[in-house]
């Protein structure tokens, strides 16, 4: 593995991103530059991203998925750096037919000529873990054959064996890790990636979407053929019809294009709130607009089921939880609802984020729409960078469901404006809000509230109690006060010992570099080297011992 060179290209493609890291993020910041880092630090890392960006497209496979799933990471990463990648696309030149078809027949046990009447060898789409091909069965029934590259398990094993190695490194800088809990999202990564290599799970997710939507006339998912099935091949109903984007060949089909924006955003609101599974996937080509015929009127389409998002129990109570604290502005049970959906991670700094979360209440809490439109662009501008910025100082982790449940609803509302300039969202959701408060406040609700009155009245009559006991101990003088040092104070201690390790190791590598040039210029050339190289060595080992402070 380790001298596979696909691995090689991938971890010194992020040797040279950390080695990068570490010199002007801690070298350059240790010798007073600090300035100079952080000012040149959005066009460093917006150029790692481009050039990382550019790895994927030569390289495929997992590239491309690490690159899409670091996109919609704006709770580890800078928005600058999602944005760079936000527009990879899934998208590589084709396998040749003759790879594919060994694929195709190993897995269904056939010959293409005992399978299927007929085979398309163009495929109708390429991706970096597969490709679709169109056929047609003995039956006479059109169907899209979707098909992995062959060898991509291997690949993807090995992609991953080099980010694990690239995680390792990453894990020794403190505040990385404290930011980030990185093996628990390469573990994500890894759970998602080996779904999509595993056709049998994406045909029972169809399956399951069939059932969601049978008797919904408008909506029309693709029919598994389970026997020309297997976990690399999997073989759906042709429903490729008009692409969703395709706004001219909506118009001329007659289909009004507000409707099927409006169609789109309800049936989400339907995958979403009503059965908690949803299409997680929502671009250009996975979804059609089929025309109306004798049969029946203008459908809306979903195809690949690979991605798909759950919105869980507990992240659902976590969301009502938020909801409740945002109507009674209350910052400490906002946080506390993100900590049960485990979005903070445990070294999260609580009060302050109740600080930053107070200052949005202020600010914003009980304006209008029409308030919030009217305020100035760069009062509001700021206030976000603001607060982004002190967001992105916190060790804030979202779960992929609600990862997915976000990138979801923000490419929707794009599509949904897309096909309609003058869609609103708020006015979309109105109905479907209503609806879900008043399950909110019928018997469900009610028990709520008399549980959290019960509650509330319980800490009331314990407080006397308390604060009688309280006083019956300072009497007693068995009160103690427990003094912290303050942040400051660990500040400035942590700043002297910083600065005393860094006084001795400069002493010890100016006296190596001096000495190492004295023996160069007598002509030891050696041992100047030498003396030069262990200065290096040592100046590293600093660095890193600074990384694990």
């Amino acid at each position: 593995m380790l001298l596979n060179p696909r691995y090689l290209r991938i971890v010194f493609f992020f040797a040279r991103v950390v080695i990068n890291f570490v010199i002007w993020e801690i070298i350059i910041r240790r010798i007073g530059l600090r300035a100079l880092a952080t000012r040149t630090a959005p066009s460093r890392y917006t150029d790692a991203a481009k050039r990382f960006r550019a790895l994927a497209i030569r390289m495929g496979g997992v590239m491309i998925k690490v690159g899409q799933f670091l996109s919609a990471r704006v709770d580890v990463l800078p928005e600058y750096v999602t944005q760079e990648l936000s527009g990879l696309q899934d998208e590589v030149p084709a396998e040749n037919f003759d790879s594919i078809q060994v694929v195709i027949e190993s897995e269904l046990q056939s010959t293409l000529k005992e399978k299927f009447a007929q085979f398309d060898q163009t495929p109708l789409a390429a991706a970096s873990l597969g490709q679709a091909h169109r056929a047609k069965l003995f039956s006479g029934e059109e169907v899209v054959v979707k098909v992995q590259r062959p060898h991509i398990e291997k690949l993807v094993e090995i992609d991953l064996a080099a980010l694990r190695t690239v995680i390792g490194w990453l894990k020794r800088y403190s505040p990385i890790r404290k930011r980030a809990d990185l093996e628990a999202l390469l573990k994500e990564f890894s759970a998602t990636l080996r779904d999509e290599l595993d056709y049998v799970k994406e045909a029972n997710n169809a399956a399951r979407f069939g059932e969601m939507f049978k008797g919904n006339a408008g909506v029309r998912i693709p029919k598994v053929y389970p026997e020309f099935s297997t976990k690399k091949v999997l073989t759906l109903e042709s429903v490729y019809f008009i692409k969703i984007t395709d706004y001219e060949s909506i118009t001329r089909a007659g289909v009004d294009r507000s409707d099927v924006a409006d169609r789109l955003f309800h049936t989400y609101l339907y995958q979403i709130f009503g059965e908690g599974f949803f299409h997680a996937d929502p671009h250009p080509g996975n979804l059609f607009v089929e025309p109306a015929n004798d049969d029946h009127a203008w459908r809306l389409v979903f195809v690949d089921f690979g991605m798909v998002g759950q919105v869980t129990p507990k992240i659902r109570a976590g969301l009502r939880e938020a909801a409740i604290a945002i109507g009674t502005r209350d910052s400490a049970r906002l946080v506390h609802a993100a900590v049960a959906m485990e979005t903070l991670l445990p070294s999260a700094d609580v009060n302050r984020i109740i600080e930053a979360e107070t200052a949005v209440f202020d600010r914003f809490w009980g304006k209008t729409m029409k308030e919030l439109r009217d305020t100035k662009p760069e009062e509001m501008r700021a206030f976000m960078r603001e607060f982004r910025d002190v967001m992105y100082e916190m060790p804030l982790q979202v779960p992929e469901n609600l990862i997915f449940l976000g990138r979801t609803v923000a490419i929707l509302s794009g599509m949904c404006t897309g096909l309609n300039p003058d869609f609103n969202l708020f006015v979309g959701l109105a109905p479907f809000a209503q609806t879900l408060l008043a399950e909110e406040t019928g018997n469900e609700g009610l028990d709520f509230w008399l549980n959290e009155a019960v509650e509330i009245g319980r800490k009331l009559l314990a407080l006397p109690a308390r604060l009688d006991g309280a006083l019956n101990r300072i009497e007693r003088g068995e009160f103690t006060v427990i003094s912290k040092p303050s942040a400051e104070q660990k500040q400035q201690t942590q700043l002297i010992a910083s600065a005393l390790n860094r006084l001795t190791g400069g002493v010890i590598v100016a006296a190596l570099i001096v000495a190492g040039t004295m023996l160069f210029v007598n002509g030891d050339w050696r041992l100047g080297i030498g003396g030069w190289g262990v200065a290096l060595m040592v100046l590293v080992w600093m660095s890193m011992g600074e990384m694990k402070i």
